[in-house]
């Protein structure tokens, strides 16, 4: 028998500012269903998810839920005002005596349930929210973004739960490694049509080519018909004095039907330029090190990067990256050790904070009141890697119409602020950029345009991600900053410095340590016994065979409730598994250390 589905939309029509949206649209999602909805930036994605958990009214259309179905949405921006700390607006939707689920999310996605609403970070708040759906766990749940503000190992965290869930969900994202996992069917807004296929991410790019080449074959027929019944129209009166109606409207209906399809958004016109070629060495790092207060950061941590190195900075948040990035380029000074930077070095920055955008001020008054950017006497043009062009259309090269020009930023969604900072970096000539989050927001198709441009680019790149699919595509060398004052580097991408740091990326080691590399340099010996890799796994294996005994011991408390088989018997059941997977986990990584320690004499 099948079962009734959990949410049917049927005939929505919505409208904004006088544009539609959708118009007529159909939709169903099943139970089991594991959906990615993928669309360029303002297609319509997030509106159609708030469609979807009732938070938008349709001008026309039905919303279906089946009875007794749960659905919960993430939002973006949630609304803490009425809570004191994180923890009890997570919290705020479950049955009493269930709070503690809040606990375990919270670790996962790693953030301080009781962390003062008052003093939370934007990404704080959407962690929270975020905890909050995961630990209410509705039939159906409806994610917006969720990966943005977590880094990697938050990210697989969130994988592995989803992966688990018994929930339904739709997922909007644009990290492609994260939708590929997750993703068993893909729905695709374009142009207010919202399509449907029954595969997972994998394939979209090649569904989606396919879809518009046969558009444009069936545009160039139509055109072709248009044509050939307009000269019939026209030699046909003349030969005949005598219209023959029927084909008049005919033609009438075609040029109509070809007026009414809507042509597909151009890509953004991302172009870099390098200016005067900088010095072999770019930058050259020496016995650094970085602490604020108690917290070590960085500690006697070596590196050279040369012209055309493409170095991504990876690790969990707070651990010190974008500190890193700054001593490096010489903004921030470091604690001991010294940092010599390359010649004719012209820098350009992307920051994550959006910092260099004033959110009041319209997308006009940020371009022109750049200092860089200026055209002196001219307030309506900039100038555009040494040549002045006019505002409106270099905004247009962005995809920003010329309604938006004089709108303040603060209304623009994250994938237009984003793209609006790249039009700023853009504009000025460099040969080292400093990227800090800059995929955030992004859809896929600006993403292909950015690490295009970016191969092709002359200069040096830093790049702090935690996309890891862009990290793959990108870099050349990837630093890995591990906590503890830890980094070291790795050649290759994430993929790359993944399998050479072994299945426990990122672990947080228990003893500080110093890294000394040059990235041309990664197959020296650093002893006698040990290659590279095997001294590296030597010094991280102590650090992973403590973290699997107190997780180990964690899971032993929590089933040593009496009651928690009758209570949770699913829980107890896969705690039991989970200390299994972990003895036996522990027991490999203490006979590879003993191997490794022989072998090291």
């Amino acid at each position: 028998m099948a079962r009734a589905p959990l949410l049917q939309l049927s005939g929505i029509s919505l409208t904004f500012g006088g544009n539609p949206v959708f118009d007529n649209l159909d939709l169903v999602v099943q139970p089991g269903d594991r959906v990615a909805l993928v669309g360029r930036n303002g297609s319509g994605k997030s509106t159609l998810m708030k469609v979807m958990a009732g938070l938008v009214e349709p001008d026309h259309g039905l919303r279906v839920v089946s009875p007794g179905i749960t659905t919960g949405y993430m939002e973006q921006d949630p609304d803490l005002s009425a809570f004191a700390t994180l923890g009890d607006y997570a919290a705020s939707g479950l049955p009493e005596g269930e709070a503690y689920k809040v606990s375990v999310v919270a670790e996962g996605l790693k953030f301080n349930p009781e962390t003062p609403v008052a003093t939370a970070s934007g990404g704080e708040r959407r962690r929270a929210a975020l905890a909050k759906l995961m630990a209410e766990a509705p039939e159906l749940m409806l994610l917006d973004e969720p990966t943005n503000h977590l880094d990697i190992q938050a990210i697989e965290w969130l994988e592995t739960e989803l992966k688990t869930t018994r929930s339904a969900f739709v997922l909007i994202s644009h990290d492609r490694a994260f939708l590929r996992a997750l993703s068993k069917a893909t729905l695709w807004i374009d142009r207010g049509e919202v399509r449907r296929r029954e595969a997972g991410f994998e394939g979209f790019e090649e569904w989606r080519e396919t879809t518009w080449a046969e558009e444009d074959e069936a545009r160039h027929k139509l055109d072709r018909k248009i044509k050939h019944e307009a000269k019939w129209a026209v030699e046909g009166i003349s030969a005949r004095r005598k219209r023959n109606m029927g084909r008049v409207r005919a033609l009438q209906a075609l040029r109509s039907e070809r007026a009414g399809q809507i042509r597909r958004q151009g890509t953004a016109a991302l172009e870099l330029e390098s200016t005067t070629t900088s010095g072999k060495k770019v930058i050259e790092a020496i016995g650094i090190s970085k602490a604020y207060d108690d917290k070590v950061l960085i500690k006697n941590f070596d590196l050279r990067i040369l012209r055309g190195d493409r170095v991504a900075f990876v690790g969990p948040n707070g651990v010190g990256k974008t500190t890193l990035l700054k001593m490096l380029v010489g903004e921030i000074a470091p604690d001991t050790g010294s940092v010599s930077l390359g010649t004719n070095l012209e820098i350009a920055v992307f920051d994550q904070t959006r910092a260099q955008l004033d959110p009041e001020a319209s997308l006009w008054e940020n371009l022109t009141g750049d200092p860089l950017m200026k055209v002196s006497g001219a307030s309506d043009q900039v100038l555009v890697r040494g040549t002045p062009k006019h505002v409106v259309a270099y905004l247009k090269d962005f995809l920003f119409d010329e309604r938006q020009a004089r709108a303040p930023v603060k209304a623009l969604s994250g994938g237009e602020k984003a793209r609006l900072l790249l039009a700023k970096l853009m504009a000025r000539p460099s040969n080292l950029l400093i990227l800090d989050e800059p995929t955030n927001d992004l859809d896929v198709e600006t993403l292909d345009l950015l690490q295009d441009i970016l191969g092709e680019y002359d200069g040096t790149v830093l790049l702090v991600s935690h996309d890891r699919d862009f990290i793959d595509r990108v870099a050349t060398a990837t630093v890995a900053l591990e906590g503890m004052g830890r980094a070291t580097a790795y050649p290759g991408g994430w993929s790359d410095y993944a399998a050479q740091r072994g299945a426990d990326a990122l672990e947080m080691p228990k003893k500080s340590g110093s890294s000394h590399v040059n990235l041309r340099d990664d197959v020296k010996k650093l002893s006698e016994g040990l290659s590279f890799t095997e001294k590296k796994r030597l010094d991280a294996l102590p650090g992973i065979m403590e973290r699997l005994e107190a997780e180990i011991n964690k899971l032993t408390d929590f089933l040593s409730d009496a009651e928690m088989f009758t209570r949770e018997p699913v829980k107890f059941r896969k705690a039991t598994e989970a200390i299994a997977e972990r003895q036996q986990a522990l027991a490999a990584a203490e006979e590879e250390w003993l191997l490794l320690a022989e072998k090291d004499g």
